[in-house]
């Protein structure tokens, strides 16, 4: 599939997810009042005040082969724990005590709101493709690299700061 075509298609994704967090919003926890107490230390309080967790028995992925994506296949069936749509994330209800995993999640609501949701589908899909799957997405590879640091236990850092560079290139 051509770029352009790619591109062209993404408003369905939008639509299906817009629709998805019309349904969920209302059972949605703001991130600040989970009993996480780590979570503090790395994020800031106006990232932890804006995102949103709803636990679900089943991560809800796009249908994207459906929505006229093909070459997603795999993204589609792999069994998730966690899915991030903007500033709400879903984890599956066997790892909603697992702190590293809202760490994970919480990386992707930064990356949502300093790309917005058109640019972020567009880097993320990107990226999905050319690197060849979804662990070699640098948008995964960051949230797992920082994810690992967090969960190592290494010295406090803000994520925020780190994401953005990131996304800038950097």
């Amino acid at each position: 599939m051509q770029t352009h075509e790619l591109l062209a298609r993404l408003p369905r994704v939008r639509s299906w997810i817009d629709e998805l967090l019309a349904r969920y919003r209302p059972h949605a926890t703001r991130v600040s009042t989970l009993p996480f107490t780590r979570l503090r230390d790395f994020y800031s309080a106006g990232t932890l005040e804006g995102a949103w967790c709803v636990r679900v028995d089943t991560v809800p992925v796009p249908p994207l082969t459906q929505l006229g994506l093909p070459g997603f296949e795999d993204f589609e069936h792999r069994p998730a724990d966690g899915i991030t749509y903007g500033d709400l994330y879903f984890v599956r209800r066997g790892r909603a005590d697992d702190e590293g995993l809202h760490f994970h999640e919480l990386v992707h609501t930064v990356q949502w709101k300093r790309l917005g949701p058109e640019k972020f589908l567009e880097a993320y899909a990107l990226g999905y493709l050319g690197a060849g799957g979804y662990e070699a997405n640098p948008l995964e590879q960051i949230a797992y690299d920082l994810q690992d640091a967090f969960t190592r236990g290494e010295r406090i850092f803000q994520v925020e700061p780190r994401v953005l560079r990131h996304l800038a290139g950097g």
